[in-house]
């Protein structure tokens, strides 16, 4: 045994004691709950080592808490004053219609439900920055570009004072008209956050249902030539696109500067697939570390990648050298110190807004000698980055973990709540704080 921690029952969701424990290079979830039984998950297989990935911070509470402690974590969320860090990235989910039919979706979208109408997304951005300040916001739903208003909306938050603001899209509609692409980037918009998980089309239509390689790629162009940064954003299934990582980053550069980076994101088990998981259904974030080396042959190493928030994710961050090699550009926590969870989200916000906004006209122009400002500009012209988020559902929840998140959900209710809670689905797909609309 690790240690001792808290999660949940996947059958009734009640919160039940769990131990982590080791055999040979994997770590496991195992708890149980009176009524339903012993469940057992798989959190980590491979090397790094389990022990070995931290980023020790110091807890601070949120800025604003909407709801008391009374039933403790994860029933009352909100956020309230027992979780341990700040928001460094609030999702608003513009709508609950989509255009796609997604056999995996974290939102299990496509409902009918009214779109928030402007008045009220204004009032969502203002809970959002009594909460948080001014983070970093994502557009999400469903399909929020089926909104013909988006760009009202992007326009919105940026005149409500948040100077980060990105899309989550499946690409369909940037993709077929690229006027509605130009009118996103006038409007503000510094990011897009495309579905992308493969090179070919046996990948989406196993996993999307229909062929859209080259509906992602013009979608990735259109963006491109206007300089709304993208970055790919591919669900990692076992069995059926893991093994396209590295082609998925020689695309990503051969896209590059256009595209910013990649976001890897194994699959989680909530939402549209909340049945019970097998060793073999999970790909664990040292499982994607090693990947990322050995199908690039090592133009990234493992050594690269560095832990983010703690058993969460990791982060690195690249410069496309003039012979397509990357130079790794990494930021140290001096001396292994504990950090304050308050400048953590402040350094994650300034990473994020840094490495996956588009590129302005003049970067590279200006600027002359050694200076920082050389650098930076030269960081944010010939900038890559890869980062990965290992979400939780209800068979490897760790409530430590969870009391530790920094991507916040505004709920219809205008409560902040973290991104696993509010997705998270019991073994019949109920959930526990996404309401059905």
């Amino acid at each position: 045994m690790i240690s001792d921690t808290r999660s949940v029952c996947p059958e009734c969701l009640k919160r039940i004691p769990a131990r982590r424990i080791v055999e040979e290079d994997r770590v496991y979830m195992v708890k149980r709950c009176p009524e339903h039984g012993e469940y057992r998950a798989l959190l980590w297989r491979g090397n790094p080592g389990w022990e070995s990935w931290v980023r020790p911070t110091l807890p601070s509470q949120p800025l604003a808490c909407f709801t008391e402690v009374a039933e403790g974590c994860p029933y009352d969320c909100g956020l309230c004053a027992d979780h341990w860090k700040q928001t460094c990235a609030a999702l608003l989910e513009v709508t609950q219609r989509c255009n796609l039919n997604c056999r995996f979706c974290f939102a299990d979208a496509g409902g009918s439900a009214r779109d928030p109408s402007l008045e009220v997304l204004t009032r969502w951005f203002r809970k959002v920055m009594e909460a948080s300040g001014p983070t970093n916001i994502q557009l999400s739903g469903g399909e929020p570009t089926l909104r013909d208003d988006l760009p009202e909306i992007v326009a919105l938050g940026k005149s409500e004072g948040f100077d980060f603001i990105q899309v989550n899209s499946n690409g369909l509609r940037l993709a077929a008209e690229k006027d509605y692409v130009r009118r996103l980037q006038e409007a503000g918009l510094d990011s897009l956050f495309l579905q992308f998980d493969g090179v070919d089309d046996t990948v989406y239509s196993a996993l999307r249902g229909r062929k859209l390689l080259s509906t992602k790629i013009k979608a990735i162009e259109n963006c491109a030539e206007l300089g709304v940064g993208v970055v790919l954003v591919p669900t990692l299934v076992p069995g059926i696109n893991t093994q396209q990582i590295g082609d998925m980053v020689r695309f990503a550069l051969e896209y590059h500067p256009g595209v910013r980076g990649i976001h890897f994101q194994p699959v989680s088990y909530f939402g549209r697939i909340p049945q019970e998981p097998r060793d073999e259904d999970r790909f664990t974030l040292p499982e994607v570390i090693q990947a990322i080396e050995e199908q690039t042959q090592g133009l990234i190493k493992a050594s690269d990648i560095k832990p983010n928030n703690g058993k969460c994710s990791f982060s690195s961050s690249f410069v496309k050298q003039s012979d397509g090699s990357l130079r790794s550009v990494q930021t140290k926590n001096c001396c292994g110190e504990p950090e304050r969870a308050e400048d953590l989200v402040r350094k994650t916000r300034s990473f994020v807004a840094r490495q996956w906004g588009g590129i302005e006209q003049t970067a590279g122009t200006c600027c002359s000698g050694n200076s920082w400002d050389l650098q930076l500009r030269q960081i944010k012209s010939a900038g890559f980055a890869l980062t990965g988020m290992a979400f939780q559902d209800a068979w490897n929840l760790d409530l430590e973990r969870l009391q530790n998140c920094c991507i916040h959900v505004l709920s219809p209710e205008e409560k902040m709540i973290p991104f696993c809670a509010y997705n998270l689905t019991d073994c019949q797909g109920k959930s526990l704080y996404r309401k059905e609309l």
